[in-house]
């Protein structure tokens, strides 16, 4: 990602693009020649950034110290380097080029990550597991169950960036106010060649096709549409981040922790979530970014006004970097998760008796007890056993007190049978298995190539 918002990056873009108009033009009858085409070919990828950076200095224009410095290169052409074009032919094809390539590595990095959580919750989707709502114990769910929730995130954000990226076009060859009047003047009126040409010069570089009307530049909503997908992967990141701090918290689930690994410099013994953390503050980052393109979007004036210019060579590239550091850090917790199982199992324990009592009830009922009484014992008891665990218990007798309450007439033998912890948690076995065989699976089977097994690093 760093070398796709890189300097080299872009001005070896720039001239490509030149070169893309000069061929184009050259093709539809202009009078420039092979060797001209030549002489700007050979220097391509050979950049002289001194002679631009000290024209820059003198002009304060980084377009134009760019095709002077082309021009020093490549003597023979420099009469027809941007031939009927404005800045924004270089500076805005470039920036849709840099999007499209942002969007397709994120793809890539998210699909392995999906890769990874998958064959996660394949593993744990019989694991039965505390459910929260308000982080209070509600019901059960499966270890499993709950990873597809973060899986089902990262599928609507994969949707967006197809969308987003299928969406994008080039600006094209529209001059200095999207008229593109300077290519009618070139080719004496004729509108079949000015038409002609963008199709051309969008083919070379990659596209179908040119965003149909625009003024200078593209409109900036493509900018704010573009982030908008990104921090919406932030979102996702953050949720996954926040539910990984609360599990390590709780012992059941934690991220990697190497050997050397040092938690605090106090507190030798401490498995800091630094991970997730980390993950939590850059997705923070990227969310309030989004309102960079929103509002640049929102202030432009009419074809064309420069205020966009700073802010979006700083937002753009810093969404991307930051998607991608989420991406990476995101595939290297996955990949080394640490599941807790004995925690995990005493942790449901604890809070079963209290979420099996409908069905004992129902049971004393069968037996012959009146609901009503037994639902007050049930208050009754329930609320002792609470009591007692707020006092520092640690193990929960509930299901004891309900075995020698004589009004329930049921025996421990069949309240443990009554409350296997299999039978608590609904669906989450069956939806687990569905969605990854119909959702998951479908997506990473046409994405195959993509898929990397090697685990990422964290190195942001």
């Amino acid at each position: 990602m760093s070398h796709l918002f890189s300097a080299d990056f872009k001005f070896r873009t720039w001239r490509r693009l030149w070169i893309a108009l000069a061929e184009a033009e050259k093709e539809l009858g202009l009078p420039i020649t092979d060797e001209q085409l030549a002489a700007m070919k050979r220097y391509a990828d050979d950049i002289n950034y001194e002679e631009a950076e000290k024209r820059e200095s003198e002009i304060r224009h980084d377009v134009m110290s760019h095709i002077y410095a082309f021009g020093l290169q490549a003597p023979a052409a420099k009469g027809i380097i941007h031939l009927g074009a404005t800045s924004a032919y270089v500076t805005d094809n470039t920036d849709i080029i840099q999007l499209a390539e942002g969007l397709r590595l994120l793809r890539r990095r998210l699909i392995n990550v999906v890769a990874r959580l998958r064959d996660f919750s394949e593993r744990w989707r019989a694991t039965p597991t505390l459910a929260f709502t308000h982080f209070q114990p509600a019901q059960l769910t499966t270890v499993g169950k709950r990873a597809t929730l973060w899986l089902h995130d990262l599928l609507l954000d994969l949707q967006e960036i197809d969308f987003r990226e299928s969406t994008l076009a080039l600006l094209g060859v529209k001059g200095a106010t999207g008229t593109q009047a300077s290519f009618l003047n070139l080719f004496g009126g004729d509108e079949a060649r000015v038409e002609e040409l963008e199709r051309r010069v969008c083919q070379k570089m990659g596209f179908l096709r040119s965003y149909p009307v625009s003024g200078q530049t593209y409109s900036r909503k493509v900018d704010a549409g573009v982030v908008s997908a990104l921090g919406a992967f932030a979102q996702s990141a953050s949720k996954f981040g926040y539910d990984m701090r609360l599990l390590q918290h709780l012992r059941e689930i934690e991220e990697p922790f190497e050997e050397e690994q040092v938690g605090s410099s106090a507190m030798a013994y401490k498995r800091n979530p630094m991970r997730a953390e980390r993950l939590d503050a850059l997705a923070r980052h990227l969310i309030v970014n989004t309102l960079n393109p929103a509002l640049t979007a929102a202030t432009q004036w009419f074809e064309r006004t420069l205020d966009d210019s700073a802010n979006r060579r700083i937002a753009i590239p810093e969404a991307f970097l930051a998607a991608d550091a989420l991406a990476l850090i995101y595939d290297n917790i996955v990949g080394g998760l640490v599941v807790h199982e004995d925690v995990i199992a005493a942790n449901v324990r604890r809070e079963l008796p209290f979420m099996a009592t409908e069905n004992l009830m129902m049971e004393g009922v069968r037996r012959g007890g009146d609901r009503q009484v037994l639902h007050e014992r049930v208050r009754v008891h329930s609320q002792a056993t609470a009591n007692m665990l707020k006092g520092g218990a640690s193990h929960n007798d509930l299901f004891d007190r309900i075995a020698g309450d004589p009004l329930f007439s049921i025996d421990r033998t069949t309240i443990d049978d009554l409350a296997r912890p299999e039978a608590f948690i609904g669906l989450s076995l069956r939806q687990t298995e569905r969605f990854i065989a119909e959702d998951v699976d479908p997506l990473l089977d046409r994405h195959r190539d993509l898929i990397d097994q090697t685990v990422s690093e964290v190195r942001v």
